[in-house]
């Protein structure tokens, strides 16, 4: 349920209703916006009725949120979300690149895409220190020393960077180097990785299931939001379907869908969304036009000898050559990078 004061509501009268909400039992989340203050319940609301609301001084309105997913749901907070990230801030007009290798397979790797992706443009470094992968035989990551290497690409470079943490256990460790925790599509629905991230003040960067809905994203979301971490990233990246040709099928519905339904920054990953190179320029384009916030790229100096994804990854030059074509559609919609 929320609750809509009126725009002469005064604080006292605010105020009551929030008591009220308090003594019913429920929390209460507020979303300032220009002429309404809007409260959003949380908790057992069926039992309440919204007349208990609408005959107190102040309020406008109370109408029931339809959907299960509330803290993420743009009724509750009708402003976009901007996270801020250092210098970077993620959900306004100003489109946010990040990009980096897949892997995080060498110091010498890793500084030399960093150096590649910053000239470029880039606002943020990625790179897996902890690699989940369909065969326990394939690389899994370098682990903490992964991390180091990142931690010094940053220093070096000035950049941001975003890693995934796989595991509840592992989610200091990854939080003390990272800025950005993600989380993979394999682990959308791992719910006590969501709620430790969820108690951690850092940003969560979450994906996309491999064959998730989209309201599945948005309450994997909500368990991040509803552990008190509020700064969430909803990512794109491809679902499973019976098209074999393509890694995955990019769903540029969900772009426009969950900017809709949600007020959450959404992100697009062409990378793992196609898994050619040849075809990630192109959706990453189609993903901005649809109203993304930001794309995640995968780069690599040489992905003929990528530990993981070289077939997905651009070179420098063509990372570079994307960028200088995002300037143009990003500056045709409005935006900017």
């Amino acid at each position: 349920m929320i609750v809509v004061m009126k725009p002469s509501a005064t604080e006292e009268e605010l105020q009551r209703v929030l008591q009220r909400v308090e003594k019913l039992g429920l929390e209460a989340h507020l979303s300032a916006g220009e002429s309404h203050t809007i409260i959003g319940l949380v908790g057992e609301t069926g039992r309440i009725t919204p007349n208990a609301f609408e005959v107190m001084p102040g309020v406008e309105r109370a109408v029931r949120v339809a959907e299960p997913f509330k803290l993420a749901n743009r009724e509750f907070h009708p402003q976009n979300t901007v996270i801020q990230v250092g210098d970077v801030s993620i959900g306004e007009e100003k489109l946010v690149i990040m990009a980096g290798p897949c892997s995080v397979e060498s110091r010498s790797q890793l500084l030399e895409t960093a150096h590649a992706v910053k000239e470029a443009g880039a606002h943020i470094l990625r790179g897996g220190a902890f690699k989940p992968r369909s065969s326990p035989y394939s690389f899994q990551g370098l682990g903490e020393e992964g991390l180091k290497y990142l931690a010094e690409a940053r220093e070096i470079y000035g950049m941001p960077i975003i890693t995934e943490v796989m595991a509840p256990e592992e989610v200091d460790l990854v939080a003390s180097y990272a800025d950005i925790l993600q989380i993979g599509a394999r682990n959308m629905q791992n719910y006590r990785l969501l709620q430790a991230v969820g108690k951690v003040e850092k940003p969560v960067f979450l994906k996309r299931g491999l064959s998730a809905t989209i309201q599945e994203l948005l309450m994997s979301a909500e368990y991040v939001m509803a552990n008190g971490n509020p700064n969430v990233m909803l990512v794109e990246r491809g679902i499973r379907t019976y098209e074999t040709y393509t890694r995955n099928t990019f769903d540029i519905n969900a772009i426009p869908a969950l900017k809709q339904l949600s007020h959450l920054p959404v992100i697009g990953d062409p990378s793992h969304g196609t898994g050619k190179w040849r075809l990630v320029a192109p959706v990453a384009k189609a993903a901005i036009a649809a109203g993304a916030d930001g794309l995640m790229i995968e780069v690599h100096p040489r992905p003929a000898e990528a530990f993981s994804d070289g077939a997905q990854s651009l070179k420098p030059k063509r990372f570079q050559a994307l960028m200088d074509d995002l300037h143009l559609l990003a500056a045709a919609l409005g935006r900017s990078l």
